[in-house]
């Protein structure tokens, strides 16, 4: 059954999860603590205890769409007074059988925030394994996961004008572009997919999305955007029978071939000065690290491209197969889930595949001249808050940064990070410190160790002196060279000021 989006029926729908007070805080509230933690993990009957027995308008919706729990029809006509259970119908997101609507998607609250504000939306879904009892059909289209939330925090807070969300899925992402982008375009491979991106968008009053059906940049071609986002189809699959293929996770292509793909073909649909963020996996390949072979990627696109690539998680080839089985529904320890892990051991081994990473890649088309910023790095478990300001911070301070020279580099004022906080350990007995740690509170929570010098200048940078007055009176404290402190340290600072920990001074 596929949504079918009606206006006027979405309208009502919307006015009677209002009247309800449908929310995720309301949620919590009613069936608990323990219980919620339960429900993010996949595990509903908790709550569908905490629930019973309750007959008042948010329990029955909870029930309903939020757990994908069949409701006696006449308790559903009474929550949602306006829609009832043959509106659900019409909408293509209920069914009724006998005495009771059976729900076929869940709507579950979804609580945001950044810089434009807090808020939160309903976001519809297919149902998921705890509703269905099983694994995942192919043609699911997953609601908020953990990737979704992640993209979501990467994402621009700078005004734009347009955007396209590629494998925009059930349109979350379309949904956040949009609160600083005056246009939208989201495409899919699935109409069910987009189907559910329409019904988002009325559920929630958001307008300027348009949708459109077809492959990675096919449905635009020849048309540019200031901003691209994607959390495409990365996860890596065997292309063997009796693996199941789910579109909202696998793009058809072997190994990370389609993230390869997605990365040579962005620059030409971004406009000057245009950003691309995106999620993906790559492999570590006969020998070649991922990393590397990603610079590969980006060397090959026809459009140079400034690139800023963050490898956050890396696992092995099992590891990398148990979370994706497990992650489509498929209980671990049955032959099921035994035969599906040697499809993938086997696929990797065809390929000399050693290690999977998975990670951020934030590529710029320059505004004009050549690409100044190819950036590779490592950076494991980090960036769990919202990361989008931090990203445009760090562009920024990159172009500030590229227009300056050791001289003029001296010559500015530096101002430390309101976040950042300095550790020191010391020997017992020993009044010199072995390890000085600068840590970040905020951005990608870095902590890096420095030595005396560095940190003298960090904790003296308060946007008083410029850089070069502050070296020269440490390099007097320290007994050392200035010069030589000039040139050890401001290659160090622009690092630090790429990173976030150190800011420039305006002016």
């Amino acid at each position: 059954m596929l949504p079918h989006p009606d206006p006027a029926l979405v309208a009502a729908l919307s006015s009677d999860l209002a009247a309800a007070s449908y929310s995720s805080d309301a949620l919590r509230e009613a069936w608990g603590e323990h219980a919620d933690a339960a429900h993010g993990r996949g595990l509903r009957s908790p709550a569908e205890r905490a629930l019973a027995g309750r007959d008042d308008s948010l329990a029955v919706i909870g029930r309903l769409f939020a757990l994908g729990v069949p409701v006696e029809g006449a308790a559903v006509d009474r929550a949602l007074p306006q829609t009832r259970g043959e509106g659900l119908t019409a909408l293509g997101i209920a069914r009724i059988d006998g005495d009771l609507v059976r729900p076929t998607v869940l709507i579950r609250p979804q609580s945001f925030s950044d810089d434009v504000g807090e808020g939160e939306w309903w976001i519809a879904s297919d149902l998921d394994e705890a509703a269905l009892g099983g694994p995942l059909p192919e043609d699911h289209v997953l609601g908020v996961g953990g990737a979704s939330l992640t993209l979501a925090r990467l994402q621009s807070t700078v005004p734009a004008a347009s955007g396209l969300d590629v494998g925009t899925g059930c349109g979350i992402q379309a949904l956040r572009m949009r609160r600083v982008i005056d246009g939208v375009v989201a495409t899919d491979v699935s109409e069910r997919a987009l189907r559910f991106t329409r019904l988002n968008a009325l559920l929630n009053g958001v307008d300027g999305i348009e949708t459109r059906l077809g492959s990675l940049f096919t449905p635009v071609a020849g048309e540019r955007f200031d901003r691209i986002v994607s959390n495409p189809p990365f996860v890596i699959t065997p292309r063997e029978t009796g693996v199941p293929a789910y579109e909202y996770r696998d793009g058809g292509m072997v190994g990370d071939d389609l993230v390869a793909s997605v990365v040579r073909g962005v620059g030409e649909h971004l406009e000057p000065g245009g950003l691309a963020q995106l999620l993906g996996n790559w492999e570590t390949r006969d020998g070649v690290e991922g990393l590397d072979r990603v610079r590969e990627w980006v060397a090959s696109s026809p459009v140079p491209l400034d690139a800023w690539v963050i490898e956050r998680e890396w696992l092995d080839p099992i590891a990398y197969a148990e979370l994706w089985i497990r992650d489509g529904g498929t209980v671990p320890g049955s032959p099921v889930f035994s035969g599906l892990v040697d499809a993938w051991l086997d696929d990797f081994a065809a390929r000399g595949v050693t290690g999977i990473g998975f990670g951020y890649l934030l590529l710029r088309r320059p505004s004009a001249g050549e690409p100044t910023l190819a950036r590779y790095e490592e950076a494991f478990g980090a960036g769990d808050g919202a990361l989008g300001a931090h990203v445009d911070a760090a562009f920024a301070a990159h172009d500030r940064l590229a227009a300056l020279d050791d001289e003029a580099l001296a010559a500015t004022r530096l101002i430390v990070a309101p976040d950042v906080t300095e550790a020191r350990h010391h020997r017992p007995g020993e009044a010199d410190p072995t390890v000085i740690e600068l840590r970040q509170g905020e951005g990608f929570g870095r902590a890096i160790t420095v030595d005396p010098g560095l940190a003298a200048l960090v904790g003296a940078s308060d946007g008083d002196l410029p850089t070069g007055a502050l070296i020269d009176a440490i390099a007097q404290l320290l007994e050392v060279d200035p010069v030589l402190l000039r040139a050890d340290l401001l290659p160090r600072v622009r690092e630090l000021v790429f990173t976030g920990f150190l800011r420039l001074a305006p002016g």
